[in-house]
């Protein structure tokens, strides 16, 4: 993690890194070009739920966080200036075991979630 990103908000532990670089991999997304766009919307059983998903390039009013682990090109992470008022703070992290597999968000934001951890009300 870049110095920079652990100052400006969003964090990602190593699991995390490396499950990112092997999707982008797979879908064939340059971490060089794009990166992984991370943010809420409204909806879910708590009222507002996370999105992840790949994007090509940053959008003028995004903020961009570089995680380099020199072990391959730096992954950048996309955030839309809303979003980011949730996402302050936030520790993406990758769960594998026998009951689940998937990104888990770790938000000192969040005062409720649901059982799935993908929804949640500040």
């Amino acid at each position: 993690m870049s110095p920079e990103a652990a100052v400006k908000g969003i964090r990602l532990t190593p699991k995390a890194l490396k499950r990112i670089r092997a999707a982008m991999a797979k879908e064939n997304v340059s971490p060089e070009q794009g990166g992984l766009r991370v943010g809420i919307q409204g909806g879910g059983c708590s009222g507002l739920s996370y999105s992840i998903r790949f994007d090509s390039k940053a959008r003028d009013r995004d903020r961009t966080f570089l995680f380099d682990d020199t072990a391959s090109a730096p992954i950048r992470i996309f955030v839309d200036p809303k979003s980011f008022i949730y996402l302050t703070g936030m520790v993406l992290d990758f769960e594998e075991t026998l009951m689940r597999q998937g990104f888990n968000f770790i938000n000192p934001n969040s005062t409720k979630s649901c059982g799935c951890g993908s929804s949640f009300s500040s």
